[in-house]
């Protein structure tokens, strides 16, 4: 495939605890496959520009030529990433592999598979705290100051729970990752779920050696190449980059770091939000309406990122919510409404009991979710609060075995939720329970036509 110019792309800075969208380019990395005299002797991974001088420099340097006569046939097809070249005289029967030690990937004649079989995607979905990231970094750092001697090497680490249980230093950042590797074997230490931080830049074979080892978070002191955040996302590992200063930059699932990790979460409860409807009456994606310059739907996040250790968006178009920090699931039985959501939410619970609100609720009140969350606990299948205009299921908190319920009535044909309600175990939280802990209900407002949402302008 001809490699692409560099494009911006949103990605996310963090500092302190909070998460913000940033647009930034990354460093390309291209793979060329090299074929010489019919035979695939290479695979060269480097930068995109000038491959013909990259191809015929190694030749070179190999030895299988010392002039441009020497080839006979020279072509390079960046559509398809090919290289083929017919040279004077024979290749060696067999060709020895040479690794680079220094700071370019260089010649690989194996990449590991990103998802090998019996290797699963790595993110576990338990959200790190952004300083346990500082912590491994910094003492990586200070690992690296006590045992360097001289300048010019790499060093990178394996930590769990905030404390290096690995360290490992060599002239090639890929080669201190299968020394981390050859330890852990030595060792019988099991990898699975642990964090890794690098001092040098995160390439494409680095990333593949780390999904073999279950790596779930990778963090480097510099930058990543744009191969190796595709091959993140695919392998479910969270990719950080120039974490210094007190800051990093999130290249792949957010979702990994938990955002306002100093704030009292409340326990046992995941958050949802459902952005899955057509958004008919206004005639446009009233989640992304603004509302003192902020999407409606951002402010829904950040009141749930502060009260939960993990929110989740509900949502058929994931792409459009990519300024968010936080993981997207789609319905599990699409064009079927709002239960389809509910359903949706409760089946990609990890918790016990989830927060569900609706996409256009501009101004929740954490006080109310809080006592929401306590009174669900008590062992309700449900609890639904009633505002002014009668019962809010869509700002409501639903125990994990609501989620079977849901999926019946889907099977059955049945819409309406407040129906399916009758039939559950619920404990209905009226409006006057309500208005002693929020604002006048102001947290149910919601935004469903041009109307509304100049009403809301003048709520608060």
């Amino acid at each position: 495939m001809k490699p692409d110019s560099p494009k911006k792309h949103t990605y996310f800075t963090c500092r302190g605890d909070v998460l913000e969208p940033t647009s930034a380019t990354v460093v390309n990395e291209y793979p060329l496959q090299l074929i010489v005299n019919g035979r695939e002797i290479a695979t060269l991974i480097g930068s995109p520009h000038d491959l013909r001088f990259l191809v015929a420099g190694f030749l070179h340097l190999q030895g299988f030529v010392s002039s441009l006569d020497d080839f006979e046939m020279f072509s390079v097809c960046e559509e398809f990433g090919t290289a083929n070249v017919r040279i004077k005289g024979e290749l060696p029967e067999r060709l020895k592999p040479v690794l680079t030690s220094g700071c370019g990937t260089g010649i690989t004649f194996t990449l590991p598979a990103v998802n090998p079989v019996g290797v699963t995607p790595a993110t576990d979905r338990v959200p790190r705290l952004p300083r346990r990231i500082f912590s491994l970094m910094n003492e990586l750092t200070q690992k690296a100051d006590h045992y360097r001697s001289h300048g010019g090497i790499h060093s990178a680490a394996i930590g769990r729970n905030g404390k290096i249980i690995l360290y490992a230093e060599d002239l090639g950042r890929h080669n201190t990752f299968d020394r981390i590797a050859g330890e852990a074997l030595f060792k019988s230490i099991d990898m699975a779920g642990t964090e890794l931080v690098t001092s040098g830049r995160v390439s494409t074979e680095m990333v593949a050696k780390a999904a073999l080892m279950g790596i779930s978070v990778i963090a480097s002191r510099t930058s990543p190449t744009d191969m190796a955040i595709r091959l993140c996302e695919q392998a479910g590992i969270c990719l950080i980059g120039y974490v210094r200063g007190g800051s990093f930059t999130l290249y792949s699932h957010p979702e990994a770091i938990e955002e306002y990790s100093e704030n009292t979460k409340i326990e046992g409860v995941t958050g949802f939000i459902l952005a899955g409807g057509a958004s008919s009456r206004m005639g446009r994606n009233k989640a992304l309406l603004e509302v003192d310059g902020i999407p409606i739907i951002t402010r829904t996040y950040r009141t749930l990122a502060a009260l939960f250790h993990e929110v989740i968006v509900v949502t058929n178009s994931p792409h459009d919510y990519d300024f968010l920090p936080c993981r997207k699931v789609p319905d599990i039985y699409p064009n079927y409404g709002s239960i389809a959501g509910l359903h949706s939410a409760l089946a990609h619970s990890s918790s016990p009991r989830s927060f569900i609100t609706a996409c256009d609720m501009p101004f929740l009140d954490p006080a109310i979710i809080h006592h929401l969350c306590a009174v669900c606990a008590e062992g309700f299948d449900a609890v639904i609060p009633y505002s002014e205009g009668g019962q809010e299921p869509l700002h409501a908190v639903y125990s994990s075995a609501c989620k079977d319920v849901f999926k019946n009535a889907i099977r059955n044909g049945e819409r309406k939720i407040l129906d399916i309600l009758e039939r559950m175990n619920v404990r209905h939280v009226t409006y006057d329970e309500v208005k002693r802990f929020g604002e006048q209900g102001a947290s149910f407002l919601n935004v469903n036509t041009p109307e509304e949402y100049e009403g809301i302008r003048i709520v608060k």
